[in-house]
């Protein structure tokens, strides 16, 4: 990226592109466009009425920081601190996973729930909250929802009531620091419980790709030797603690699914076990209810 050439925003994400491309960036084009919608201080589609504007110095200096830390595997959401998530803005950091689009799932699964039951004001709680985007989203859209959102990271807590301030949520979600439902009393039900826990295997996260293992934080991906052990201690807190007829939502490693239903199906307090699919077609979410 020579000093010496004028460089329109159209040549910049030309030459960006085939960098990262060449790097093995499986996005290359959106990287470059988001990356530079950042050094530029707009948003990403106004890039494409100003293709044949020349970038400024600072500008294209501060993108040039951008695009050598990406090409390092440095995550787009963690160089810009933000991602979309169910249409929400979210500030992310090394302190939490970066939400991703399969999650979404669990989200629409709850918000049907509730839907089809007709909650008046449901409870809701997110166990491993993160950046908060499942407690976030469901109370985003499920206007008479009261959400408790758990994590046992005090720094994943702080990002996400930064996240409810800057959503105007934090009137009706509750973050509480916790390991698993361990500070929620038994006394307190809930109508749908949603869990995203760590579920990588200590084996399976040496074989993660540099991008997750080197950035995103191992607290928030391993579950222990089987992957599974979280979820295995979350069940029997969860049945304590949900209402006749509630749902619990469990998103997971299809590696995992068959396990976690045959455990839940030979649990006596739940019923209506079944797996969900995401868009590539995995078993991505388990969902089962709360026999009365």
């Amino acid at each position: 990226m020579s000093t010496a050439e004028t460089w329109t925003v159209q040549k910049l994400l030309i030459w960006t592109t085939d960098y990262l491309k060449k790097g093995g960036s499986e996005s290359a084009r959106l990287d470059a466009e988001v990356l530079l919608a950042s050094a530029q201080g707009c948003e990403r589609i106004m890039l494409y009425t100003m293709f044949d504007q020349v970038v400024a110095d600072d500008v294209r200096a501060k993108f040039r920081e951008l695009v050598k830390k990406r090409g390092e595997g440095v995550p787009v959401a963690y160089l810009v601190g933000k991602r979309e998530f169910y249409s929400l803005p979210l500030r992310v950091t090394s302190d939490v996973l970066i939400p991703r689009p399969e999650t979404e799932l669990v989200v629409m699964t709850a918000i049907d729930f509730i839907k089809a039951k007709a909650i008046a004001a449901p409870a809701v709680i997110d166990v491993g909250t993160g950046s908060g985007a499942i407690a976030l989203a469901i109370a985003k859209n499920m206007k008479t929802a009261q959400v408790t959102a758990v994590d046992v990271s005090p720094a994943a807590l702080a990002v996400a009531k930064q996240n409810a301030v800057d959503n105007k949520l934090e009137a009706r979600v509750t973050l509480i620091e916790s390991n698993l439902l361990g500070e929620i009393p038994a006394a307190t039900k809930f109508d749908v419980i949603a869990a995203n826990l760590p579920y990588v295997s200590d084996a399976e996260y040496e074989e993660l790709p540099h991008s997750v293992k080197a950035f995103e934080p191992k607290l928030a991906l391993v579950g222990g030797t089987s992957g599974s052990e979280l979820i295995e201690k979350l069940l029997p807190q969860a049945a304590e603690r949900m209402q006749p007829g509630a749902l619990l939502l469990l998103e997971l490693s299809p590696m995992l699914a068959e396990k976690v239903v045959a455990l839940l199906k030979a649990d006596s307090r739940f019923e209506g076990v079944e797996s969900l699919k995401d868009l590539a077609g995995h078993a991505r979410v388990i969902r089962a209810t709360r026999k009365a």
